[in-house]
C-alpha cells in the first residue's frame, strides 16, 4: 500500500485444468480469521522506513483458489490513523491461477524476477519458466503462493497519500503460518518486503490490532 497503476487486463486465470492439478489441501493457519501481523519494508534510496502492518483473512474458497481480507498499516507518516484497505487474493494452485500474473501491470520477467526472491520457489523455477508452472502439482507442497490486490481503502479517502496501485506477490508457510511477500508497482521502491507471523489459531470475527503490506 504505497503509490498508481493502470489495470490493463490478461488474466493469470487458467481456463480449464491440466490433468495431474490438484488443489492445494487446507490449512488451519490459512483460513477466516486467521489474524497475522508483522511490517512492510517501505524503505528508499532517500531514507529507511518500516511500517507496522495487520492482516486478517475474511474469505478463503481453496476451490477456486480465493482468499479476501482486511490490511491495515500503522506509523504510516503521511496519515493520521492507520490505514486500512480490503484486499483479494489469487492462490497458484496451478489449476485455477499460475504463477504468470498477465495483468496489473506485471511482465512474466517481472513475475519471475519477484518470486526468485523467495527460496523455496527456486525448485519450481524451470518448470515455471516453460509454462508458467501449468503442469506442476503443488497439492502437498510446504508453499502457498499468492497475489494480494489491495481493492479500495476501508477507513479513509483515495487522498490520503497512499497508493493501492500495485500488488504483493506472496509466500505462505504452511508449517507455520509465516508470511513473505513483495510489493510490485512501478511507481514505488522495488521489492518492499513485507514479514508477518501468526497471532492466533484461526479465531472467528473482525478484529484489529495493528498492521499493512507487501
Amino acid at each position: 500500500m504505497p503509490v498508481r497503476v493502470v489495470d490493463n487486463s490478461s488474466p493469470s486465470q487458467v481456463s480449464g485444468t491440466t490433468p495431474g492439478n490438484a488443489l492445494p489441501q487446507p490449512c488451519t493457519l490459512l483460513s477466516v480469521g486467521q489474524a497475522f501481523s508483522g511490517t512492510q519494508n517501505v524503505s528508499s534510496l532517500q531514507k529507511d522506513e518500516a511500517w507496522r502492518v495487520n492482516v486478517k483473512i475474511q474469505g478463503c474458497d481453496l476451490d477456486h483458489g480465493y482468499l479476501c481480507g482486511t490490511m491495515e498499516a500503522l506509523n504510516v507518516p503521511m496519515a493520521d490513523t492507520p490505514v486500512v484497505t480490503f484486499w483479494e487474493g489469487e492462490i497458484v494452485d496451478t489449476k485455477n491461477y499460475t504463477f504468470f500474473t498477465g495483468k496489473w501491470g506485471a511482465t512474466e520477467e517481472d513475475d519471475i524476477k519477484h518470486w526468485t526472491k523467495f527460496p523455496s520457489f527456486l525448485p519450481l523455477l524451470s518448470q515455471v519458466e516453460a509454462d508458467g508452472g501449468k503442469s506442476l502439482d503443488l497439492s502437498n507442497y510446504p508453499y502457498i503462493f499468492m497475489r494480494w490486490k489491495e481493492q479500495y481503502f476501508v477507513n479513509v479517502g483515495t487522498d490520503c497519500g497512499l497508493t493501492i496501485a500495485g500488488f504483493y506477490y506472496v509466500c505462505f508457510s504452511c508449517s507455520d503460518g509465516s508470511i513473505n511477500g513483495f510489493y510490485y508497482d512501478p511507481n514505488s521502491s522495488p521489492f518492499q518486503k513485507l514479514e508477518l507471523k501468526s497471532t492466533n489459531d484461526g479465531r472467528l470475527g473482525f478484529s484489529f490490532s495493528s498492521y499493512e503490506l507487501q
